[in-house]
C-alpha cells in the first residue's frame, strides 16, 4: 500500500459563501465540465454520510462511490472519501477561507491510499506538479464561471 497527498491553494474575488457552496456534487456541475454524478440519495443537499456516484472523472479509472465524511458549512469545510473499489481510496478536502468579504483563499487536499497494483502505480506517479497543474484547472474554471454568471446578470439588467 502506499499513499500520496498534496495540498495547494488559490485566491478568488468571490465570498467564501459564494464559493463553498460550488464543491458539491451538484455544485459541480455549475464549473467543472465533464462533471455529472448518480445521485443516489434522492436530494441534492449535502451533509455528513451523503453518498453519490461518478464516473472516470477526477482521477478516476473507473467508477468512485463518495462519501460526506465532514461537512461543515458555517466553517465552509467539507471533506470526502473516494473509493475506487480495488484500486485506490481518496480523501479530500475542500476548505474556503475568507480572505476579506469578496475574497476567498480555496485550500484543497487530495490524499490517495493505493489498494492494488494500479491504485499504487497511480499513486506513485501523481506529483506535486501533476496536482499543482489541476489546481490551477480549478482556478481557471472557477474565475470562468464568476465570470459567465456576472455577465448572464448584466445582461438581464440585474
Amino acid at each position: 500500500m502506499s499513499t500520496v497527498k498534496h495540498t495547494a491553494s488559490f485566491e478568488i474575488d468571490q465570498p467564501a459563501k459564494e464559493l463553498f457552496p460550488l464543491f458539491s456534487a451538484e455544485g459541480e456541475k455549475l464549473w467543472a465540465p465533464g462533471w455529472e454524478y448518480e445521485n443516489i440519495m434522492g436530494g441534492t443537499d449535502l451533509h455528513e454520510d451523503y453518498v453519490f456516484v461518478t464516473r472516470s472523472h477526477d482521477h478516476a479509472s473507473s467508477e468512485a462511490i463518495w462519501m460526506v465524511k465532514r461537512y461543515e458549512p458555517e466553517h465552509c469545510l467539507v471533506q470526502f472519501y473516494k473509493v475506487e473499489p480495488g484500486e485506490k481510496i481518496g480523501v479530500i478536502e475542500v476548505r474556503c477561507i475568507e480572505l476579506n468579504e469578496s475574497q476567498t483563499k480555496v485550500q484543497v487536499t487530495y490524499e490517495y491510499i493505493g489498494l492494488s497494483e494500479t491504485g499504487n502505480g497511480f499513486v506513485s506517479s501523481f506529483s506535486a506538479s501533476d496536482y499543482s497543474a489541476f489546481m490551477a484547472e480549478w482556478e481557471v474554471l472557477l474565475v470562468k464561471y464568476f465570470e459567465r454568471r456576472h455577465q448572464q446578470r448584466h445582461q438581464r439588467g440585474q
